[in-house]
């Protein structure tokens, strides 16, 4: 019986019938980085030995290190659809299967080696700043576990396999991250699927679980329902009410209570978001609805406004009125206005321009100087003072970057799967990762992502289960729709995408302090250095050892600096 160990970077993902390519003997970061590696083993059995096709290990850690070392186990997920017939060719697999993505926490008991399949474990290593510079080794030893103990089998006090990764400190600290980043938590899917009522204690209590994970994960922006948010729903049909303004019509008079509002700035703010991106206030692909708003008139709670309200009518302009100043007071008296992103439509096409402007022309005025952001794709919008901050998608982004546009945004959601990086199960993760490098070099303000938790089907017409269904029902490429899992007792459960990409913007952080060491041409000259053509949004060089010597360079610069 022997039992195979190898040691490999983050930016490997291990198939179950694969061997890992590359090894890793270790890497650096920085005194205040959350840093990751992972652990790839195999059973094989030489012989008949007794053994069984899976055996039970004990995982042993050695390191200075080791109080700041946490480890998961990653779990694959069933996969249909890694890529379109009309993607490139840098995914994984074509085919259906099994792909890694979940990690999940270590049970008692719960490593195990399955005979002639791969498994791995994910290390995170997080000093938290509270060691000096210098190299500190990981050792990992796997021993035959407690099951084990009987006559012919191994000596359970003799290790199996042992390797030893060595993690770098750095002596200095990342700074703060300035780049905006959004994942939109969709918070009718938490109460749908932990089954609480919509602002029970419950459902407060699980909102700041995923909060809390968002902005450890460097999600520092979130999608604020102040009412339920028009994303994502078939015409006519309606996602559940998550409305956080309360809204009142006595005798024809508009009032207002933020009780609710209030409670999750404060919930936000405790969890360590910074900023807010309020629900769009017209519906989707081309505003020309209002969004569902639910009020008490005349002390009956109904739907007001919905499908059946034209978005620049008379009657929800006059509405919009009231409703807009008064929440725009509110988010004043709360200190967080200047944080504030606000929405008119999302992603609409050159053939809602019009309707786009109309809209926009009612909302502007009554905001005080708020701020409008909105994911589109057509330079028109810019070019005709329709949006003043647009959010194209990396895949469009170039008229963009030709005009100039100050404090630019983009995003990234299922379109955005030929040649630029994206997060879907399917793609490598260095794919995942270089989009820092992109958002650096043309110093882009922040990023938007549509699927932190979407655990729907296409439109919200139903529930899926994300750990046996990562396409919401054919809707979308895997992965593109979460990027968490819902996890016990209300707190959410990391994937490798999530992770890689939250290292990413430490990567961004990185370079960001090197430019205040060396200048910010000193950092354009380490990532576009012995490359044929310079990284753009859509030319980047396909290999994951590429941005793990960039980012070995940079630390080197740094500590060559401090």
């Amino acid at each position: 019986m022997k039992l195979e160990l190898k040691l490999v970077s983050a930016l490997e993902k291990v198939f179950l019938d694969e061997a890992p390519a590359r090894e890793a003997a270790g890497h650096s970061a920085l005194r205040n980085e959350l840093s990751s590696f992972q652990a790839a083993f195999i059973l094989r059995l030489e012989k008949d030995e007794g053994w069984r096709d899976t055996q039970p290990l004990r995982l042993e850690i050695e390191s200075p290190l080791k109080e700041c070392v946490r480890v998961r186990r990653v779990v694959h997920v069933p996969v249909r659809m890694s890529s379109f017939r009309r993607s490139d060719e840098d995914y994984l697999r074509p085919a259906p299967g099994l792909f890694p993505d979940l990690l999940q926490d270590l049970q008692p008991h719960a490593v195990k080696a399955f005979l002639d399949q791969w498994d791995t474990l994910w290390f995170d290593v997080d000093p938290q700043g509270r060691f000096p510079a210098g190299e500190y080794p990981i050792t990992i030893r796997l021993f035959p576990g407690e099951e084990n103990v009987r006559e012919g089998m191994p000596d359970p006090a003799v290790a199996l396999a042992e390797a030893t990764y060595t993690l770098t400190i750095i002596g200095a600290d990342l700074p703060k991250q300035t780049l905006r980043h959004t994942k939109w938590l969709h918070t009718d899917c938490l109460a749908d699927w932990y089954r609480v009522p919509v602002f029970s204690e419950e459902y407060w209590r699980i909102v700041e679980n995923y909060m809390a994970n968002m902005a450890a994960r460097g999600i520092n922006t979130v999608l604020t329902p102040i009412h339920t948010p028009p994303l994502d729903t078939r015409v006519g049909g309606e996602r559940p009410t998550v409305q956080l303004v309360d809204v009142f019509c006595d005798g024809g008079k508009w009032s207002f209570g933020f009780e609710k509002l209030d409670r999750w700035v404060e919930t936000a703010r405790r969890a360590g978001i910074e900023y807010f991106e309020m629900a769009h206030f017209f519906t989707q692909w081309g505003a020309r609805f209002a969004p569902k708003i639910v009020a008490r008139v005349d002390g009956e709670r109904r739907r007001v406004f919905g499908w059946d309200t034209d978005g620049t009518g008379e009657e929800y302009a006059a509405f919009l009125r009231e409703y807009v100043p008064a929440l725009c007071a509110r988010l004043r008296a709360l200190g967080v206005f200047e944080n504030c992103y606000f929405h008119i439509s999302d992603e609409p096409s050159a053939d809602h321009l019009e309707g786009y402007i109309k809209a926009k022309e009612i909302v502007k005025p009554l905001l005080g100087g708020g701020v409008i952001i909105d994911a589109l794709s057509d330079v028109s919008f810019y070019l005709s003072g329709a949006v003043e901050k647009p959010v194209p998608a990396v895949n469009h982004i170039v008229p963009f970057l030709e005009a100039n546009v100050p404090g630019l945004w983009c995003y990234y959601c299922i379109g955005q799967n030929y040649k630029v990086a994206n997060i879907f199960i399917g793609m490598p993760s260095y794919r995942n990762r270089v989009y820092a490098e992109m958002l650096y070099k043309y110093d882009i303000e922040g990023i938007l992502q549509w699927g932190y938790n979407f655990w729907y089907a296409q439109y919200s017409d139903y529930q899926i289960n994300p750990f046996i269904d990562t396409e919401s029902d054919g809707f979308s490429l895997s992965g593109d729709a979460f990027q968490v899992y819902p996890g016990r007792d209300g707190a959410p459960v990391d994937s490798i995408r999530h992770m890689v990409s939250f290292q990413a913007l430490e990567d961004l952080r990185a370079m960001r302090l090197l430019e205040s060491l060396a200048g910010r041409e000193a950092v354009l000259a380490l990532i576009d250095g012995g490359l044929e053509t310079g990284v753009t949004f859509d030319e980047y060089p396909r290999s994951a050892q590429y941005l793990l010597d960039l980012r070995e360079k940079i630390n080197r610069e740094i500590a060559a600096r401090v």
